[in-house]
């Protein structure tokens, strides 16, 4: 293994790769230029989460994907190599900048037709073959979505009543109720919700849409019976 690491290291001597700030998976290494064009593209997309990935890590990446988690918007899984590219290439870069804006105006198309169901969704993200084809993927908290469902049902019937009801009567129903309870809730599917946390993958944004409403629709079904 240490020929291996000298044939990097000469390799590094040449081309003048280092280490990207940020999320990573694997060691991935960018240009000088590569690393400029990377800070200026996620300052461009600030409401998306990029994580670079080691080319050999792509398969990896792809298969995990699912476990990234991101505050952000939309999580974007991009390997090194691609960024590279879209450094030098013009074309290819304003292709996948394109990817890129049309994800986000159709991320917010996309929430506003799951609506409240938005909800259930822990993530939403990307990632790019080596074609160039961009596949999207949701991870659907499967607890999340049969749990507010059956909040949302009894909210709606109780809303009026509860409007009249005492302070008293009001916590002593939350206590009761424990687990659905605002704070206890999201301890409780922290702890408990990886079983319940599907990931779903399409190839295009409409397919990815009927795929978290099957999901959706799936636990709704069976925290009924």
């Amino acid at each position: 293994s240490n020929k291996k690491a000298d044939v990097t290291k000469e390799a590094d001597k040449t081309t003048k790769k280092s280490k990207v700030s940020g999320r990573t998976i694997g060691d991935p290494v960018l240009s000088d230029k590569a690393q400029k064009y990377y800070e200026k593209l996620k300052a461009k997309y600030s409401n998306m989460d990029f994580i670079l990935v080691s080319p050999e890590k792509k398969e990896e990446a792809e298969s995990k994907k699912g476990m990234y988690q991101s505050s952000k918007e939309l999580l974007v899984l991009i390997d090194s190599d691609k960024i590279e590219k879209m450094a030098e290439d013009e074309e290819y870069r304003a292709k996948y900048e394109g990817i890129l804006n049309n994800a986000a105006s159709r991320l917010n198309q996309m929430k506003d037709s799951l609506g409240s169901k938005a909800d259930s969704v822990s993530s939403f993200g990307m990632t790019f073959d080596d074609h160039g084809n961009a596949s999207f993927f949701a991870v659907v908290d499967k607890s999340l979505a049969s749990q507010r469902e059956r909040i949302a049902d009894k909210k709606k019937a109780q809303r009026e009543a509860q409007e009249k009801r005492a302070e008293e009567k009001k916590a002593d129903r939350t206590d009761k109720k424990g687990k659905t309870d605002g704070t206890g809730k999201a301890k409780d599917t922290e702890k408990t919700s990886d079983a319940d946390k599907v990931t779903v993958s399409a190839s295009s944004w409409e397919e990815l849409l009927k795929k978290i409403d099957n999901v959706i629709y799936e636990s709704r079904a069976d925290s009924v019976m």
